[in-house]
């Protein structure tokens, strides 16, 4: 993907950290902009819906469609696949727009060893202990799952420096200005 196309905008955070309630208030005011939409095998959240928030599909279709090669990237996290499909962004971008994929670190290198010129924007929260506060706030997950959220946002933490940008999401509107600023400045 060339420069005279649309670029590439990576945001990724610790599950928690705000990254969509973020990027949901960016996307309200920047409609030039489009956000994939990933495939998961997780099941949809209260309020989710299928096509918008993403393609939620079973476990075996997602090995198809990792069999027919149909992901830039895919990966799994805390024991649910994600993944992006191709054709969307490559169409977007082809046709001039900016793109922000939402994804996690795994994917996340993928897409910059693919395409050195993406843009990468790490989102993490004030303190471990807003980011449980936050997950529990959700009341979505087990005990167990919450746990193993934390643990992993733990490790995921220590991977910030594979981006260019790392905001501290304290307040929504600040971070979404911050990320705004960011891609304006490309």
């Amino acid at each position: 993907m060339s420069s005279a196309n649309g670029r590439l905008f990576i945001i990724s955070a610790p599950s928690g950290t705000g990254k969509s309630t973020v990027i949901n208030y960016l996307m309200r005011r920047r409609k030039e902009i489009v956000l994939s939409v990933s495939a998961t095998t997780r099941p949809p959240r209260k309020d989710e819906v299928d096509g918008v928030s993403y393609h939620f599909v079973t476990r075996d279709e997602f090995q198809d469609m990792i069999g027919r090669e149909e992901f830039y990237e895919y990966a799994e996290y805390v024991g649910e696949f994600y993944g992006t499909p191709k054709v969307p962004i490559f169409e977007s971008v082809n046709n001039g727009k900016d793109v922000i994929l939402e994804i996690e670190i795994q994917g996340a290198k993928q897409v910059m060893a693919k395409e050195p010129s993406a843009v990468s924007i790490f989102i993490v929260p004030p303190d471990m202990a807003e980011l449980e506060r936050r997950l529990r706030g959700r009341g979505t997950d087990s005990e167990e799952k919450l746990i193993a959220r934390l643990e992993r946002a733990g490790r995921e933490l220590q991977e910030k420096g594979y981006y260019a940008h790392v905001i501290v999401n304290i307040n929504v509107r600040q971070t979404a200005e911050e990320i705004m600023s960011i891609i304006d400045s490309y």
